[in-house]
């Protein structure tokens, strides 16, 4: 190393440059669109790992790829005009084992995976195309052996970064951080179509300390989901889903703009939502669980948020049916016993939200007669319903009926507060509550 006198600069020699970057074309990637890739960008990371990490680089070029796994202290850097192309032979992602849905399973690995890491990252200005359509038709024909690849997925690491990148046609979500801790992804743009089949864009499942921001995301499914696994892992082993902050995004179409649940037996707490612009997702914030799951969600908070064209801005739905449909415990809407498989809503906060052009209902907030949604509250919101909304479900329940232009709809909640509340342009009662106490 020396130093350029007239500049003051530090440069860096060739030798060790070498030793800090490690170009995956100097590992035999070829980069044509054609070659399969993968096992040269392996040998990349695994020999950045042999001298204590480092920087894989990946010039401008079109890679094809099955799944790569990264190692501790490790950053993937992708270079504007770079783009990883998903290989189309499902043999290149082998059979594993990790969470999804919520259950402990064989799935096929990730297309960028890893396990019980340190200091790793995504990073740069190139793209990555899972080119999922393949995986779609076999998943709507039933004829996969195990669940579709994510595009981005790491289980029990501390200190992940994604940054930069564009993320396009993932097989399944895109990116799903697992048991993961101190994660921050930012200025990540996500593109699936929107009939994609769950083609989530961030799912972090029982993480710790997440922070998602500056993200553009437009998906087939949820924007950003925040799980925590589901009743069929034993209660012992379930880990909440904590001190998680989104902030300055833009989520558009998918069926949630931030959704919590459904599955969150292990709980989800200290959620921050603020600055965020939605723009035709079928729900914005979304809370959905239902007897059987158990865990509390809490402390949550959501403020400076505009969405246009949202079928219904806020729903908190207790009786989730989803794979339950016409199960009578979920949805007896008489009081059952309350055990640990009764799932809790609390301390829940809205304030500074313009909601225009939304269509079945203002908001849909149905508790259990057993466990009523708790402390929740309202304050300068303003929604507005469409002159030629459409009609349907303002969340996934059974005996519910269809909606159009209805307007603030509560069932079983117990301190409910409003404040310079507005509902404008619906058809009926602006507030139509029932069995909420000290509203």
């Amino acid at each position: 190393m020396e130093r350029d006198q007239d500049s003051q600069r530090i440069l860096v020699s060739p030798k060790k440059m070498s030793q800090i970057y490690f170009n995956v074309k100097e590992f035999g990637a070829i980069g044509d669109g054609v070659a399969l890739d993968s096992p040269a960008m392996q040998r990349a990371i695994d020999a950045a790992a042999n001298t204590r990490g480092g920087t894989v680089f990946v010039p401008a070029g079109n890679y094809v790829v099955g799944s790569i796994f990264l190692r501790d202290n490790i950053t993937l850097h992708i270079d504007a005009g770079a783009v990883l192309l998903g290989s189309q032979n499902i043999a290149d992602y082998p059979i594993v084992t990790m969470r999804w849905e919520g259950v402990t399973r064989p799935t096929h690995a990730p297309l960028i995976a890893g396990d019980g890491l340190r200091n790793i990252a995504v990073t740069g200005r190139g793209t990555i195309d899972g080119r999922g359509e393949m995986w779609w038709k076999l998943h709507r024909a039933k004829t996969l052996d195990a669940p579709r690849p994510r595009l981005i997925s790491f289980a029990n690491c501390t200190n992940v970064l994604i940054e930069g990148v564009t993320l396009l046609n993932s097989p399944a979500w895109t990116i799903n951080p697992v048991r993961c801790e101190n994660v921050t992804i930012d200025k990540v743009t996500i593109n699936n179509p929107a009939d994609s089949p769950n083609t989530d864009g961030v799912n972090p499942d029982s993480c710790r300390n997440v922070h998602v921001s500056n993200c553009h995301i437009d998906v087939g499914d949820d924007c950003v989901t925040i799980k925590s696994g589901i009743e069929t892992e034993a209660r012992e082993l379930l880990v909440p889903c904590e001190n998680i902050t989104i902030t300055n995004c833009t989520m558009v179409h998918g069926h949630g703009g931030v959704v919590i649940g459904s599955e969150m037996s292990g709980g989800v707490r200290n959620v921050v939502i603020s600055n965020c612009i939605f723009v035709g997702t079928d729900r914005g914030i979304r809370l959905k669980s239902r007897r059987g799951r158990g865990g509390i969600v809490e402390d949550i908070r959501v403020t400076n948020v505009v969405m246009t064209d949202v079928l219904c801005p806020f729903t908190m739905n207790l009786y989730y049916h989803i794979n339950a449909r016409g199960n009578k415990y979920v949805s007896d809407k008489q009081p059952q016993a309350v055990t640990q498989d009764t799932p809790i809503f609390r301390r829940i906060h809205y304030s500074h939200i313009t909601a225009r052009n939304s269509q079945y209902a203002a908001a849909f907030l149905y508790g259990l007669p057993e466990a009523p949604i708790e402390d929740v509250s309202f304050d300068d919101v303003s929604i507005a319903m469409a002159d030629d909304a459409a009609s349907g479900e303002p969340d996934m329940a059974d005996d519910i009926p269809a909606m159009q232009r209805a307007g603030f709809f509560a069932r079983n909640v117990r301190r409910l507060r409003l404040r310079d509340v507005r509902i404008e342009n619906q058809v009926g009662e602006a507030f139509d509550f029932a069995n909420v106490e000290q509203a």
